[in-house]
């Protein structure tokens, strides 16, 4: 239990609220894909000088996104639909 309240406090310290998407690191992010049973993932490619990469993803009612500079490798699982863009307000 002490386990749990740890990573929820991790999570909870690595999160800025963005209207109703949540922002979350790369890492947390795959780590609540594992919690879903079957996780779906938007995904798109954005940035003038360099590639960002945006996802978004939906979890017990909050959409969760993240942007990395690399992609990030999903397990087999995840079903990725690619969008032409990604917009968040803020």
């Amino acid at each position: 239990m002490a386990e749990s309240a740890a990573h929820a406090a991790a999570i909870a310290n690595a999160i800025k609220a963005s209207g109703v998407a949540v922002r979350v690191q790369p890492q947390d992010f795959i780590n609540i894909l594992r919690r879903a049973d079957k996780p779906l993932v938007i995904y798109a490619e954005a940035g003038f000088f360099s590639t960002k990469y945006q996802y978004l993803t939906s979890y017990k009612g909050f959409a969760f996104f993240t942007k990395s500079a690399a992609p990030i490798q999903f397990a087999s699982g995840v079903e990725l639909i690619v969008a032409e863009k990604i917009w968040l307000p803020g």
